[in-house]
């Protein structure tokens, strides 16, 4: 295989030999390590894609924790609202209101309204 590198650059001369540079993979020798800036960029971004995801996690964390807090709060209100339904029944039933129109002076249209003063006193 050595053979067929050497046919592609062509006969190899005799005490040719190859010179590297006196900096060739020293620190800050100039040379890119794309191996080592891949690297790099791609734990970059899979940090600023973790950092992505921390608001909307928090806000799941929040919401969670208010779902028993909410049904709670959802019970108590359903609890009125059946105490105000049946209070509404009530005071609508025509007894009721019979009974409040005249405590407040009112008289059916046939009744013959009487006014007694000096009762009580």
């Amino acid at each position: 295989m050595a053979g067929g590198v050497r046919a592609a650059r062509g006969p190899a001369r005799p005490g040719r030999r190859i010179r590297r540079r006196p900096d060739a993979g020293l620190p800050g020798s100039g040379r890119i390590r794309w191996d080592r800036l891949g690297r790099i960029a791609f734990v970059a971004l899979v940090f600023l894609i973790l950092v992505s995801y921390v608001g909307p996690l928090g806000n799941l964390v929040r919401s969670h924790g208010l779902v028993g807090q909410t049904a709670a709060d959802l019970a108590e209100v359903q609890a009125e609202n059946r105490l105000l339904e049946r209070r509404t029944r009530h005071l609508t039933s025509d007894a009721v209101l019979e009974r409040e129109a005249r405590r407040q002076g009112m008289a059916l249209p046939e009744e013959q309204p009487y006014v007694v003063e000096g009762v009580g006193r």
